[in-house]
């Protein structure tokens, strides 16, 4: 059994067994984890969700031999850790990387996770022309890529991403929520796509990161940088009728969002008829006590969609 399908198979019963779990911000997790009482697992969630090491008879015998089949179980003397937890999304369960994501080639999952697929999802229930390809940039899990592929199962869908761990969670994740048509493939961003695409989805890191861990930071001085080189790929591959989705983030400082200004500019000239929102005003408030934001007044996630019009 090659490490892909024992870790397919560690998710498959995970879920035959209703195994379900809501992934929180790192800062959540790290206050619950923080509780007298949970330094220890007590059941699958406690090993799987919240990522506590465990005794070894907390997870059942043939769990624990698909986690060494997968190269998922580290075994430090008496007590075990996963390095992988499965979360839920869309009544799918989707492998990501252990809490803390420390490593330089983490796979997050997490609440923003959800909105960018939720707002991929919005945006497919009020299209009206068949959707016949679309990519997710910077895949991470898939979930995107997933989402897209259960509402258009006849699309091609192309999950991209420069982290291999992320390519190898992505093409589990898409087996085990059985949407054949999503693709994992190595590209950096469009790059090694070729054609015309109808929709293009990406939550891609959009922090001021001082440690410069690719998964969270977005480059430049206000983490933009990565954003906005979506902006302009999109702007040269949308196909007649075809949107991009972008989930990102901005830090607000004085009133001003250097994200719309910057994308506003980009856009210009494009002939894309664009929207940008806030979806959540106030997030990763814990971040405005480091330099990075030292001062911004609130860090907002937003939605920007661009389409092209039809001929």
């Amino acid at each position: 059994m090659g490490d892909d399908e024992a870790l397919l198979r560690l998710g498959q019963r995970l879920r035959d067994g209703g195994y379900r779990f809501t992934t929180v911000t790192p800062a959540t997790h790290a206050r619950v984890n923080r509780r007298p009482g949970n330094e220890v697992a007590r059941d699958l969630r406690d090993v799987f969700g919240w990522s506590r090491p465990f005794p070894p008879e907390v997870v059942p015998g043939e769990l624990r031999e698909l986690m060494r089949a997968a190269g998922v179980a580290d075994e430090d003397g008496t007590l075990w850790r996963s390095r992988v937890r499965f979360s839920s999304y869309d009544d799918e369960l989707f492998v990501h990387s252990a809490f803390p994501t420390d490593a330089p080639d983490s796979v997050f999952f997490g609440p923003d996770t959800y909105r960018m697929a939720d707002a991929a999802i919005a945006y497919l229930a009020g299209r009206e022309q068949p959707l016949t390809r679309a990519v997710d940039v910077g895949c991470g899990t898939g979930a995107g890529a997933i989402a897209v592929a259960k509402r258009a199962p006849d699309a091609q869908v192309l999950a991209v991403d420069i982290n291999d761990t992320a390519l190898r969670y992505a093409r589990v994740n898409a087996r085990l929520a059985g949407t054949g048509g999503v693709q994992p493939r190595r590209s950096d961003l469009l790059d090694d796509v070729d054609g015309e695409l109808d929709l293009i989805i990406s939550n891609p890191p959009f922090m001021v990161d001082p440690a410069g861990r690719v998964y969270r930071d977005g480059g430049g001085p206000d983490g933009n940088d990565l954003s906005l080189r979506i902006i302009d790929a999109a702007a040269k591959r949308l196909a007649p009728g075809g949107t991009l989705v972008l989930f990102s983030g901005t830090g607000i400082t004085g009133g001003h969002d250097p994200l719309r200004q910057a994308a506003a500019d980009r856009l210009a000239g494009t002939g894309l008829a664009w929207d940008y929102r806030e979806v959540d005003p106030d997030v990763y408030g814990e971040e405005l006590d480091g330099p990075a934001y030292g001062k911004a007044d609130r860090i907002a996630v937003v939605v920007l969609t661009a389409t092209r019009s039809l001929p």
